[in-house]
């Protein structure tokens, strides 16, 4: 063999001269195609492509990239011709004109070397969606429990033609993102099943009053608070906020490390279909015996949501573990086993056996009850694995009553509540699941000063709103408020810095913003006023030119966070627009609003905004008023309309200083206008503010 090795090295070498000279021309090819390539360069954003919408009537913005100072010419069907020279880096922005509404037409950019045409384009009204779950929620719902009302009939009628739909892609970045990846698409049956509901309907009702093409962009992630859509800019102006930038500075190069880490984890990108989790087969089969060595696993009182605990910013697979003794009473016997509900879903075993699972969405807020086969369970010790799957926002096993193993027919169970132990098994980051193993484990994963998901601040601007910054908008609706539920003071100045932070990044100047107040539910908060702080705070915002609110009280749903009655809240956000940007200057397009509070002995007068037409109380007397006076002791009070105002007393007050209205979590108050639009919940006084640093 040693002989072999020596003979052949003459002829070896001679290969390796060969193939060093071939490399070199290899690589001097690649550089002349890579430099022919670089001329040919032209690059357009997604959101700039075959069946957009533009603004019409004004002046839009395009942008895009080519080679550095290389000459970009845009020429319009509709008789635009402009050129632009791109930067030192290759990137190039450009105004053109539009005319009014109509289409479709062609755009084509070009330079010397080559083009892109962008065909069925529509001149028409550009609106931007935005927030949290209620925004995301698509027009199909979330079966079974969130769904939309009449949304069979409303999917099948949903053909239009002109109005169109963008969806940007959830991305949660701590840089900021050039590009969505996302495409224009008709409204169509099958486009706007998974497209927001709110933002089909306000749009829907905004093309078929003006009778003109709608673009719809719809940017939104469920359980995200306000602060992850603002900018870091902004963001450190906030006093909450003011020493956010250097900690995030920090996080920003541990979370490269992070990555580079994940990136050696098998990887499986997250699909929208219903039976994804079911055909994922996500499951360890050895971490639900017994057998499973889980000393070094963290511990968990449970029930519980995730909030405060290490899993707080977790999202994706955890494998739970209850280790119990099984009572002589029960031993031998079917039993019924009630985890509660588990946030978002489960599969669930005892011993190894599966005994159920529910791994479809929208099931939240479901009690999850399993049957359990005496055969299953053993004498003396047994083992409950739930592999809880959180795919945004809290997560957990978070029942308000105990777990239980019992008999079918009543007469004995066992409580199952306390200590459990856990383990991440995969996580969830934008759209893709991480699985960790035994040479990776979620123990081993490097460590981040702060957590950096859809809730850190500033990430979803940078992902979700950045790469759609600066296509050209009529203006933004918005549906958010839930997830910041308990800071309510922080909300007065949160919210403005968000609509200000988007007009400046924009820089159209003041854009119509117009948002929805969050509907009543119980959020189960252990601060008496903290939804009603929110809404204050919303109400409040109402001072910056150019916003407009719509209230819910009445539209809820006091079963789910997320009412039904999507169509009504579209109509209310386009009542709005109509009126304000539109020109249906007789539209009444708000309900009434606390104005001023006028005091006399034994009674107040509460006078509002938008009361035109006189106000007017559904189904009965006037409810949730409340009056209180200088000890600042609110008492429910009797309150009666006069014409536009409403007058309200006590007994127990004889000389009122303020008034409060539907201030709790699940009010459904019913003084609306003679428009029948809903008045908002509010306080004449400011004693007390919810925020932490007043507790």
């Amino acid at each position: 063999m040693k002989r072999n090795l020596n003979y052949n090295f003459n002829f070896l070498s001679s290969i390796i001269k060969i193939m060093k000279k071939l490399l070199f021309f290899l690589i001097t090819l690649a550089m002349i195609s890579c430099s022919t390539s670089n001329s040919k360069f032209l690059e357009l954003p997604s959101i700039v492509s075959d069946g957009m919408v533009l603004q019409q009537n004004t002046k839009v913005v395009l942008w895009g990239k080519t080679s550095p100072n290389r000459k970009v010419e845009i020429t319009s069907s509709w008789g635009v011709r402009k050129s632009v020279r791109a930067d030192d880096s290759g990137d190039w922005k450009i105004k053109i004109t539009t005319i009014e509404a109509g289409g479709p037409y062609e755009l084509v950019f070009q330079t010397k070397d080559t083009s892109i045409v962008i065909q069925n384009v529509l001149l028409g009204e550009v609106w931007l969606g935005s927030g949290q779950s209620n925004m995301e929620m698509p027009l199909g719902g979330w079966p079974p429990s969130d769904t939309i009302e009449n949304f069979i009939s409303e999917i099948a009628s949903a053909n239009y033609s002109q109005i169109r739909l963008y969806t940007v892609p959830k991305n949660a970045s701590i840089d900021k993102v050039y590009d969505a990846e996302g495409r224009w698409e008709e409204c169509t049956p099958e486009s706007v099943t998974g497209f927001s509901a709110t933002a089909y309907f306000f749009g829907r009702e905004i093309h078929q009053k003006l009778g003109v093409p709608v673009g719809l962009i719809h940017t939104s992630w469920g359980g995200t608070p306000a602060e992850s859509w603002v900018s870091e800019k902004f963001l450190k102006e906030i006093p909450e906020y003011s020493d956010f930038v250097d900690t995030f500075q920090l996080a920003k190069d541990q979370f490269d490390t992070v990555l580079k880490w994940m990136n050696r984890l098998q990887t499986v990108v997250t699909e929208k279909s219903e039976n994804f989790y079911r055909e994922l087969n996500f499951v360890n089969k050895d971490l639900t015996t017994l057998n499973c060595d889980d000393s070094d696993w963290s511990l968990m009182k449970v029930p519980a949501n995730w909030n405060g605990t290490e899993l707080e910013a977790f999202d994706g697979i955890a494998c739970f573990r209850k280790e119990f003794e099984l009572p002589e009473s029960l031993s031998g016997k079917d039993l019924v086993l009630n985890l509660g509900p588990v946030d978002d879903m489960d599969d669930t075993y005892i011993n190894g056996e599966r005994i159920g699972e529910t791994l479809i969405s929208g099931q939240w807020n479901k009690d999850r009850i399993y049957h359990v086969n005496a055969d299953v369970l053993r004498p003396g010790k047994n083992i409950l694995t739930v592999f809880v799957v959180d795919n945004m926002g809290g997560g957990g096993i978070y029942s308000s009553s105990d777990i239980t193993l019992t008999k079918p027919e009543g007469g004995g169970s066992l409580i199952l509540n306390g200590d459990w132990k856990f383990l991440p098994v995969a996580e969830l980051i934008n759209s893709n699941l991480h699985f960790y193993d035994n040479e990776n484990p979620y123990q081993s994963r490097p460590e981040l000063s702060m957590a950096m998901n859809q809730n850190t601040p500033s990430l979803l601007f940078n992902g979700m709103i950045q790469p759609v910054i600066p296509y050209t908008l009529k203006g933004v609706i918005w549906y958010q408020g839930e997830s910041n539920v308990g800071r309510g003071f922080e909300y007065r100045t949160l919210f403005p810095a968000l609509i200000n932070c988007w007009r400046s990044e924009w820089g159209q100047g003041d854009f119509p913003f117009y948002f929805t107040q969050i509907a009543p539910w119980d959020y189960d908060e252990d601060i008496p006023g903290a939804v009603a702080e929110i809404r204050e705070a919303q109400m409040l915002t109402m001072s910056l030119a150019n916003t407009g609110m719509v209230v819910t009280t009445d539209i809820g749903d006091l079963e789910t966070i997320h009412p039904s009655n999507k169509q009504e809240v579209g109509k209310r956000l386009a009542l709005w627009a109509l009126a304000k940007d539109y020109g249906f200057d007789s539209l009444v397009f708000s309900g009434p609003i606390y104005d001023a509070l006028e005091t006399g002995a034994n009674k107040a007068i509460v006078h509002f905004k938008y009361s035109e037409g006189g106000l007017m109380a559904k189904n009965g007397a006037l409810t949730h008023f409340e009056i209180a006076g200088n000890d600042q002791v609110y008492y429910p009070a009797h309150a009666e309309i006069s014409e536009y105002s409403v007058v309200v007393r006590s007994e127990k007050v004889k000389e009122p200083v303020a008034v409060r209205y539907g201030w709790e979590d699940i009010a459904e108050p019913n003084l609306f206008n003679a428009a029948g639009l809903p008045a908002s919940p509010f306080r004449s006084d400011d004693w007390k503010r919810l925020s932490e640093q007043d507790q």
